[in-house]
């Protein structure tokens, strides 16, 4: 049985291991999302700002100005969805070897318990079988005893 005590050991390391990565990746898919978020505040005020200079005159080259840096602004959100996607997409698979990782440290321990307790019910038969032996001895020390008597 020496070797269920180092697998719970090891399973339960493998556990805590992917644990803190959940944490990681939970912590980088909340820094992308903030990110996403503060590009588009950027954008929006890029938009509004951009917005009051267009209602007075301007010249052509100021909207192309204009629209490109604003398609590099929403390029970069999409790339930073995709990123937030893929954060997002690795945490899930993490939580889910979380879910494995809990579920072995489980059986191991269940395991051990069982075999615990199959020990417990082998002494306890050994230990009966010694009990009854030595009744069993006593009786027949006094039959014989009390035969000798008569």
């Amino acid at each position: 049985m020496s070797a269920l005590p180092t697998l719970l050991e090891h399973a339960e390391s493998e556990r805590d291991q992917i644990q803190a990565a959940v944490q990681r990746a939970e912590e980088h898919a909340r820094r992308a999302q903030s990110q996403a978020d503060q590009l588009d505040g950027y954008r929006g005020e890029y938009q509004q700002r951009w917005a009051s200079q267009f209602r007075q005159l301007g010249a052509v080259e100021i909207l192309h100005c204009y629209r490109s840096f604003g398609d590099r602004i929403d390029e970069a959100l999409v790339q930073q969805q995709q990123q937030i996607e893929t954060a997002k997409a690795n945490v899930e698979r993490l939580r889910q070897r979380l879910v494995a990782a809990e579920m072995r440290v489980a059986s191991v321990r269940k395991l051990i318990e069982r075999r615990e307790l199959e020990q417990q019910r082998v002494q306890a038969r050994r230990d009966q079988r010694q009990t009854d032996e030595t009744a069993q001895q006593i009786r027949w020390r006094a039959s014989q005893a009390e035969a000798a008597r008569h």
